[in-house]
This record gives C-alpha cells, structure tokens and sequence, in this order.
C-alpha cells in the first residue's frame, strides 16, 4: 500500500517563507511595529520635553514631509527630480496669497495648496515623466527654474524678491493662535505629517504600491505584462506634488511669510540630500534625513558660523561610505542581520 502524502492547503502554501504570496503579504502588512510606534512617541514628547526648540522641530517636520513626497516618486516609482520645489513653492504661495486676501483659515488653506501642488504636478508630469534619469533630472530643473523666474517677474502678485511679508494666518480651528514659540506651529505641523504618512504607509502597501515597486525594477516587464505604467506614474507623481504643496502651506502658515526661495534649486536639493541621508524606499528615511540634516546644520552653524558647510559636507560624505543605504537602510540591515541570528 502506497503511503498518501497530503498537500498543505493553499493557506499554509501562502505562508511560506520563500513563496511570492507570503512576500506580497510583507509587504502589505499594515501593522504597526514597536520601532514606529516609538518613532511617533518621541515625535510627540519633543513638544513637552523640548518647548524651546518647537520652532526648529516645527521645521524638521515640515521638511520631513517635503521630504516624505519625494520619497514616494523616487524611492517607490524611480523617479528623480530636481525640481519638487515648483509644487512646494505652489503651495506656499497659494496658502499665502489667500491669507494675504483675506482668507486666513489654516485647514482650507493647507486643502488649496494640496490642490495647487497637484495641479501643477499633473500639468508637469507630462514632461518631468519622459526619458531616463538624467532626462527626468534636466527637465525637472528646468521646469523649477522656470517657476522660479515667473514667480519673481509676477512681483505685483508675488511680491517678488520681497515676498508676502504682510500675510496673517488666523487661530486654528478658531481656537489656537500661531505663537512666537512655535508650539501650534508643531502640534499643527506633526499631526499633518503623521496624517499624510499614514496615507503614504497605506499606498506603498496596496497593490497600487506594489506595482510601482516593481515600475522602477523592472519598467519594460511591467509594461509587457499590461500595466499601465505612464498612468501610475502620474497618479504617483500627482500624489507627490499634493503633499508637496501640503509641505509648503504648512511653511508659509507657521512662519507667515512666503519668498522666493520656497521655488528655489537648493531647497530641491537639499532636499534630495535628506532622503539620500536617511534612506529611499522606507518613508522614514526622508523623515530621519530632514531631522539629522537640519539638526546638523543648525548646530554647525552655532558652533563655526564661517565654515559650518565644511562640516555638513564631510558629515555626508561620511554617511555615504558608512551607510550607503542610508540611515533608515543601515538600521534595517542591521535589524534583519540581527533577526538571521
């Protein structure tokens, strides 16, 4: 009599390690692990912990939101850019310029400039989403200097090189004044951030996500198997520029000032530093990158006011021979390496 060998059920077959099944429902997972939970913890308790720093953190977590849209075109889709900058300073002024007509309400403010920086995203996808990376990059930055030059020559809008200097954003939610001490300004900024992060979690994780994953591996695979790949990439690329925008609103409302400098090249790359810094492809790293990035800057600043560039320049270039991966990478490889033991 022959022994019969019974099969494992298509469940237990899901569950296999090395199965391309239990890989997708990886990374799909929407739990929270307590490495994140801690991440926002401390986030939090820089409000009591730190009250006088709510002005820096404030802009750390602006930044790393800024920082967080681009994460989700190059780190997911594999899309560089030069010039995210025109979606953040779209939002920027768009929030500025209804404050500065009358229009002071923060929510519907940040709402106007998320739709601004998508529009301006969809309108640029067309031509920043063509060729290879180094056509994507020159027309990225082509496009960022362009608005950059038509903001300045629209001075009796923008205010030019001046910019919106006499704007006023009213209480949040009626209730909370923007104070000299930035602590609306975080608590608003934070919870922001962590609301679009856990949109951004989701959408990595859907199958939407997946198929970006698998755009920027494989491209020409991706197309052959019939999927829409030029339609992902500008919802993605759309996607982007609403944060962006959100990004940009939020700089212009906590600060009540909005120039030129929100559409400029070094605002683009610096922010491409960051995520390079803290990690591509984890959404954490552009939120760790903004974090070391400026922390570094502002204490270096301190410290040597002359050569202070010095210093962040060989704190990068240290990073990238140490943690090529990044930040957000070298903690993963070494939390999995650990894992393997």
């Amino acid at each position: 009599m022959r022994a019969q060998v019974s099969e494992p059920p298509p469940a237990a077959t899901a569950r296999t390690s090395g199965s391309p099944i239990a890989f997708a429902n990886r990374l799909s997972d929407l739990r929270w692990r307590p490495a994140e939970l801690a991440f926002w913890a401390a986030a939090a308790a820089v409000f009591f912990v730190l009250p006088g720093q709510l002005v820096l953190a404030s802009q750390i977590a602006i930044t790393g939101l800024f920082a967080l849209s681009l994460d989700l075109i190059l780190g997911y889709a594999g899309v560089v850019s030069l010039g995210h900058a025109a979606m953040f300073g779209g939002g920027a002024y768009t929030a500025g310029l209804l404050a500065n007509h009358g229009w002071d309400e923060p929510i519907s403010g940040l709402i106007a400039a998320a739709a601004a920086g998508a529009l301006i995203a969809f309108g640029t996808s067309f031509l920043a989403l063509r060729g290879g990376d180094l056509t994507r990059l020159m027309v990225t930055l082509g496009l960022g200097l362009m608005m950059y030059e038509l903001a300045n020559q629209a001075a009796p809008v923008t205010g030019g090189v001046d910019g919106l200097s006499d704007m006023t954003v009213g209480k949040l939610f009626g209730v909370f004044t923007f104070d000299l001490g930035g602590r609306t300004a975080y608590a608003y900024s934070l919870v922001v951030t962590f609301g679009v992060f856990c949109l951004c979690r989701r959408v990595v994780r859907s199958p939407f996500g997946l198929s970006l994953r698998g755009i920027r591996d494989q491209p020409v695979r991706m197309s052959a198997i019939g999927t829409p790949v030029r339609r992902r990439l500008t919802a993605v690329y759309t996607l982007a520029g609403a944060i962006a925008g959100m990004a940009g609103a939020l700089l212009a409302q906590t600060t009540q000032f909005v120039g030129l400098e929100v559409l400029g090249f070094s605002r683009s790359a610096d922010l491409l530093i960051m995520l390079v810094l803290g990690g591509t492809g984890f959404l954490y790293g552009g939120l760790a990158g903004a974090a070391v990035f400026m922390v570094a800057q502002h204490l270096l600043s301190g410290m040597n006011p002359v050569y202070w560039q010095f210093w962040l320049g060989l704190l990068l270039v240290l990073a990238v021979f140490f943690a090529p991966g990044g930040i957000t990478g070298a903690i993963v490889a070494r939390w999995q390496k650990g894992g393997r033991r």
